[in-house]
Order: structure tokens, then sequence, then C-alpha cells
């Protein structure tokens, strides 16, 4: 049995259609740290163990809303704070034709931003220190850092102390940043702490002036945490390995892009999962690959695909890294 854990923030998400005031604006909840943590549940076989979503909420009709759907996913939801007072964060997206997106955000007082403060930074360390993995993004930690970066910091490194993996996928979004030097900094001090990487090439080549995706790599396996890393590059081969070496895996042809929302989150998520059950780097690449393939064909983040063929009980826990 594994023990796996995702922290970040969940919003409530305004899907923006063409009649923005009309049927076609939809009212969901998301985030990239939620979306990774239902398609890690997804790709857990049943009796493999448990996916928890570790967060800060309100105690906002909202966000009881959230936490039931989370519980239909199958999430773990006994390391969410429910702060009196406090409301979730609100973003609206758009998609253009391509299947690219835009998006709007309300978040400054959003109840995530709190999740550090007043004790439970520690109280987290300790509960956490029972799992095998917890995995957090960037935009995780820029909505922590001004307010708690130290204590971030101090999390991860008791984490990593205790046995705990971390990890960690940049997941750049420049506007939650106030430069870029300030993300390069913080990611920096990330990647000395976190043992799985799983950035996009296309994210960090602007912060880090990467030659190319193995450069990217070389780069998070120098900093010294990292034993293991891969690199997507969209709907390029992605690169993964150990400082061992570096295989590319291509990802099979989509005909038709819908929605590019939680292709990585998909990936992240089927891939750590695939991981702690035992199954090599780049079969779990692969079947990472096919989730995200599925997951940009339909719209929206959370959507209904075909399961990753199962592994065998006889094939889990073996060659993993927990």
């Amino acid at each position: 049995m594994v023990n796996l854990a995702c922290m970040g923030e969940c919003m409530i998400e305004l899907n923006v259609g063409a009649e923005v005031f009309g049927a076609a604006t939809r009212l969901a909840f998301g985030g990239d740290s939620l979306n990774t943590a239902v398609y890690m549940r997804r790709a857990l076989a049943a009796d493999a163990g448990r996916v928890a979503y570790v967060t800060a909420l309100g105690d906002d009709a909202y966000s009881a809303k959230m936490i039931e759907a989370w519980r239909l996913e199958g999430l773990d939801d006994r390391l969410v704070y429910r702060l009196p007072g406090c409301l979730p964060g609100l973003y609206a997206i758009q998609t253009d034709s391509a299947g690219e997106r835009s998006f709007d955000y309300w978040r400054e007082d959003a109840a995530a931003r709190r999740l550090l403060d007043d004790g439970r930074a520690a109280d987290l360390a300790d509960a956490l220190a029972e799992f095998d993995l917890l995995y957090l993004s960037g935009i995780t930690v820029a909505i922590l850092w001004d307010r708690a970066g130290p204590a971030l910091l101090d999390l991860l490194g008791r984490l990593r102390t205790a046995g705990t993996r971390v990890a960690f996928d940049s997941n750049h979004r420049p506007r939650l940043w106030p430069d870029g030097e300030t993300a390069a900094v913080a990611y920096r001090q990330i990647g000395e702490l976190a043992d799985v990487a799983l950035p996009t090439f296309g994210d960090e080549q602007p912060l880090f002036g990467d030659a190319d995706p193995a450069d990217a790599a070389r780069r998070w396996l120098d900093w010294g945490g990292a034993v293991e890393v891969v690199v997507k590059d969209g709907p390029s081969s992605a690169l993964a390995g150990t400082a061992d070496g570096l295989a590319a895996i291509a990802p099979a042809a989509v005909s038709r892009v819908v929605d590019t929302t939680a292709a990585g989150d998909s990936f992240n998520g089927t891939y750590l999962a695939r991981r702690a059950q035992g199954q090599a780097i780049e079969d779990a690449v692969a079947a990472a690959h096919r989730i995200a393939g599925q997951v940009i064909t339909r719209k929206g983040a959370i959507v209904a695909t075909d399961p990753a063929p199962p592994l065998a009980a006889e094939e889990r826990g073996i060659g993993g890294i927990y």
C-alpha cells in the first residue's frame, strides 16, 4: 500500500464560452494540484493505496461542495483545513480555437494562501511523514512564497529527512511572481529538496536559458535533490531518466486538440502513481502520455478517460523509487 499526497490550491472555475452570460459559461472547480491528485488516484489500483489532497478552504458552501466532489473521486480529505470566514479563490478560463487557454484570477485572499499559517506547517510535517510521496507545483509555491516561504522549505526538508519523497513540477505562471528572478531562485531552492522533478521545457526555458530538454534535465539533476527527472515538451517526446541516463519517450499522435487544460497535471498524476506501484520509468511515461493524450481531446480539466492497462499484482512495488 502506498500513501501519496498532493498539496496546493483548488479554486472556483468559470469556464467562459461564447455566450458569456448564457448557458455556455460553466461553473466548476479546478487547480493544477487537485487535477494531479484526481488522475493520480485514478491511476492507482483499487487496493494499491490512497491519495490525499492537502489544502485550506473556507467554511462556505462552495468549499463544502469541493470536498464532496473530491470524495466522489476517492480522494482523502483529512488534510483539508477549513478556515472560518475564508473563501476559495476564483478564476475564469477561456479557450481559443487551437485549444490554448487564457486565465483571469481573483485569489489574493484565498484560504489556500494561509495553509501554512498558525502552526499548520509543523502539523503537516508530522502528518505527511507517514506518506511515501508529496507532490506540489510552482503554483503551490507561488501562492505560499511571500507569506510562508521559509515554512514551506522547512516542511519539505523535514519530510525529506523522514523519508517522504517530494515530487515537483515548476508549472511556471509568470503572473503569480513579481519577476522571473524571484521564481527562479524559489525553484532552485525547491530543486535542492525535490526527489522527483517533472518540469515542462517551455515553462522553464525562458527562466533558465536551457538549450534543450536535456539541458533542463541535467540542471535539475545537478541541483542535487532530484534522483529522477521527466522533462515534458508538449507534443514532442518527454525526456526521462536519472543521472545514469535519459531516454526520449514519444507520445502517440492526437488527431484533434480541444483543450490543453490539465495535460501536464494528468501526466504527472499518472506517472507518479504508476511509479509508486513499481512500473519502470519509460513504461510510466508511456502510460502518462496515453492519459494526457485523451485529456486534451476533451473540454475541461477533469474528464472521463480510458484507464491505462492496470499493473499486475506481481509487478507492484518492483523497480519503483518509493
